[in-house]
């Protein structure tokens, strides 16, 4: 019996690019949308496109990756492949995918690429951008931690990112506004999964401009024109704000002891 493909999009007030998405992935063994207490159209364009909807309450949690493994307990089927609502999957991955889960040899887990997008440009600093989004079900754990990958039980296998034809295509294009809120929201995360590391003063010279060059030259950013320089330069604000709100919590702890 041909082996089949659960598609899971956790959701919350994802109405803007929700139908795309979908039409993407339409002819999927399942489309299981996994929403967290949406306000917006999201529920109901789920609903028009007849895809299983299961709930996951939003409480105070900020973070998806909770209803991301709630929702893989959910998925009716033996190979999951998690897209976000703002993410195209193309034919070409659809038939690639189905493809390798025919093969005695298929890996228990695939790295995909992702082209992302900055002021409307094809971003070359932040491809291949690999994510761990297709695997199998049975023994997979996604750990509650924000920017973290699922734990997949076996061999793992990385798309090369010559195959851009294969690549999902993220639709988000963030705003400098939308990234600096995201920064304030990510380093406040970061802060306690690196909670043991310790960095000295020079980590905030080298730091953000090492994250900078390697965005803009060694990824090839200078490719993108004024768009990559901008994006280039937040690359190393995040850094720099992650190591001052270290600085800044050390001192708030040193003053307490």
């Amino acid at each position: 019996m041909q082996a089949k493909i659960s598609v899971i999009i956790n959701t919350f007030n994802a109405a803007k690019h929700l139908r795309q998405v979908l039409e993407s992935v339409k002819e999927f063994d399942e489309v299981l949308v996994c929403d967290m207490e949406s306000n917006d159209e999201t529920v109901a364009i789920a609903r028009e496109f007849g895809c299983r909807i299961v709930n996951f309450p939003r409480g105070n949690c900020s973070i998806v990756e909770p209803a991301r493994d709630f929702a893989i307990r959910q998925a009716s089927y033996d190979w999951i492949l998690v897209v976000d609502a703002d993410e195209i999957v193309t034919t070409d991955l659809k038939n690639y995918l189905y493809e390798k889960i025919k093969a005695p040899d298929c890996p228990a887990g695939i790295y995909i690429p992702r082209k992302n997008y900055f002021m409307g440009k094809f971003m070359h600093c932040h491809y291949p951008d690999h994510i761990l989004r297709f695997f199998k079900k049975e023994g997979t754990v996604w750990p509650p931690v924000i920017h973290v990958f699922p734990v997949v039980q076996g061999p793992l296998y990385k798309i090369p990112k010559m195959r851009k034809e294969l690549a999902l295509i993220h639709l988000a294009n963030d705003s400098v506004s939308d990234i600096v809120r995201k920064t304030n929201q990510y380093t406040v995360y970061e802060l306690e999964k690196k909670k043991n590391k310790h960095y000295g003063v020079m980590a905030f010279l080298y730091r953000p401009f090492f994250r900078f060059f390697k965005a803009y030259i060694l990824k090839g950013g200078i490719r993108d024109g004024k768009a990559g320089f901008i994006k280039a330069c937040l690359e190393g604000y995040y850094q720099f704000i992650l190591l001052a709100k270290f600085a800044e919590k050390r001192e708030e702890t040193r003053k307490k002891l």
